[in-house]
């Protein structure tokens, strides 16, 4: 990985912090640290209280829910520039879920009481941490509505389509993680989701791996049913 400028300018380039003043900009440096963690890390467990605000810096990690009986499901990826759960953060109450790096990861860790405290004397951090909670929650309604009101096939074709967004190439797509983490992430088994895309062969894509070729894109989106309230804007 390339190596990070110093933390000052880091925090400088980081969109949500622009508009905080030169004393908070100093109180945010003295309390965050910037870390580097490896592919498979750990970042925080379900059920721990946060001590920190980790904003993602480079990187996807992965949030995770987990039952009492062990069974753990993917229930959101989050990428960079983002944060995670700031919603405990800002409530001091426990993570609600895992967080586990897709990849190898930078992270900035702010002490989570400065944090709150920065949240009191900046409006700016204060709006721009509200404006993330609405983003984040309008997310998981959408996935939420996605799980109950749509068919598996229709989960995959929806899929494959917020992939073209992201990738921006509506011909060839790369699965970005292995596809049992997708398939928890849809919610669905490994099995029916390769079944899924073993059926989606039949002439509206080809497989390679993890490399896709879209070969009808508007057999794709007949399949996926678009919703703009749930999926946005065509690609």
């Amino acid at each position: 990985m390339q190596p990070l400028s110093p933390l000052s300018d880091v925090i400088a380039a980081l969109p949500m912090f622009a508009g905080l003043s030169s004393e908070g900009r100093r109180i945010l440096c003295d309390a965050s640290v910037i870390q580097q963690a490896a592919r498979g890390l750990v970042l925080f467990e379900q059920g721990a209280d946060p001590n920190f605000q980790t904003v993602v810096l480079k990187g996807a990690v992965h949030l995770l829910g987990r039952s009492v009986q062990g069974q753990e499901m993917v229930i959101e990826v989050v990428e960079a520039p983002d944060l995670l759960l700031p919603a405990a953060v800002v409530s001091d109450s426990p993570y609600l879920m895992r967080a586990r790096c897709i990849e190898d990861v930078s992270v900035l860790m702010i002490k989570a009481d400065v944090f709150r405290g920065l949240l009191a004397s900046e409006p700016f951090l204060a709006h721009t941490v509200i404006g993330c909670l609405s983003g984040q929650f309008r997310a998981m309604v959408r996935q939420i509505m996605t799980l109950k009101l749509r068919p598996g096939p229709q989960r995959v074709a929806g899929y494959l389509l917020a992939l073209m967004r992201r990738q921006r190439n509506e011909t060839h797509l790369t699965l970005p993680y292995e596809k049992g983490l997708i398939a928890s992430q849809l919610g669905m088994t490994r099995e029916s989701f390769s079944r899924i895309l073993t059926s989606l062969q039949y002439g509206i894509i080809h497989m390679d791996g993890q490399q896709i070729q879209i070969c009808d894109l508007r057999a794709l989106r007949e399949l996926s049913a678009p919703d703009p309230l749930i999926d946005g804007p065509d690609p």
